[in-house]
């Protein structure tokens, strides 16, 4: 490979400055992590990553650094991975938009896309344990995964605002991409389950994006988000028995909503979990993931939207 320099893995024994420095990721390592703007411990061990992400659990720094370095596979394979989708006049007028951007899973040519927005309050974005984790699993399944880095800090309604840019621009570069847009999906955790969901119900031109079809098919994982309409996409909903943060009862309760609407809904409880368990590696909801791709190919094979 004369001529061509290959970035090297990390390792659970990496540092966060090898993630940031690390020269697959230039121009937008800081955007791996969690934070906007934050000054990070650059000696941390990313074996100790669960220490940036204060609302998950079951965080696995294996998995972490898997995702990461499959990012790297596809750097050093000549496929770039980040895209912003907000314009340099964007960025220029609203400074905080520099915080934002996809990271592109390819799956297979020409199959459907998902989205996937992270959770963490609105406060920090999760990417690390429940959106590059996912993105990789879902590629793996042939289907392409976007990872949403929304703004942080602002608010629900700026998060999904970004979430609609994103989808818009998805769809304007559809065929550069070698996506599919017919049959797209929606994935999210936590506050990400409530962008996602927001757009499932109301469209993306409601939040400023493109007038584009829904989704066909909304994923939410431990959200609190209670918002629905009579047109609202199938759902897939999972979450721990024991989240103190978004209760099963009030996700049962949607659900329930939902149903009463005709929207057809997938619904697992693990008893045994709390919030933010992201893949639930190596729990009762070990699996959870390839179980809702499943659910996504039901609506793709009867038309998606």
């Amino acid at each position: 490979m004369q001529g061509i320099t290959v970035a090297s893995h990390l390792s659970i024994d990496s540092r966060i400055r090898d993630l940031e420095d690390h020269p697959a990721f230039a121009g937008f390592g800081r955007l791996i992590l969690p934070d906007d703007d934050r000054a990070y411990d650059g000696n941390m061990r990313l074996r100790d990553i669960r220490a940036l992400l204060p609302y998950h659990t079951h965080v696995n720094p294996a998995i972490v650094v898997g995702s990461l370095n499959r990012m790297i596979d596809d750097v050093n394979d000549g496929r770039r991975v980040f895209y912003s989708f907000y314009t340099e006049r964007q960025k220029r007028a609203e400074p905080s938009k520099e915080n934002t951007g996809l990271f592109f899973f390819r799956g297979r040519p020409g199959a459907p896309f998902a989205v996937i927005s992270p959770g963490g309050g609105f406060v920090y974005v999760g990417s690390l344990h429940e959106g590059f984790p996912y993105a990789a699993a879902i590629s793996e399944e042939g289907y392409n995964a976007f990872v949403l880095r929304y703004r942080a800090g602002a608010s629900g309604r700026v998060a999904t605002e970004d979430l609609a840019a994103a989808i818009s621009f998805v769809f304007r570069m559809a065929e550069k991409f070698g996506v599919g847009v017919r049959g797209y999906s929606l994935w999210g955790s936590s506050a990400g389950a409530r962008m996602a969901a927001a757009v499932g119900s109301h469209g993306t031109a409601s939040y400023g994006g493109d007038e584009l079809p829904k989704p066909s098919v909304v994923v939410m994982a431990y959200s609190a988000h209670s918002d629905h309409t009579a047109a609202d996409p199938p759902t897939f909903v999972v979450v721990g028995g024991q989240d103190q943060i978004a209760p099963p009862s009030t996700m049962e309760r949607r659900v329930a909503r939902l149903h009463s609407a005709g929207t057809p809904v997938e619904y697992h409880k693990y008893a045994d979990l709390g919030h933010g368990f992201g893949l639930g590696a190596d729990t009762s909801a070990k699996g959870w993931v390839v179980e809702a791709v499943r659910f996504w190919e039901n609506y793709l094979r009867l038309g998606g939207q």
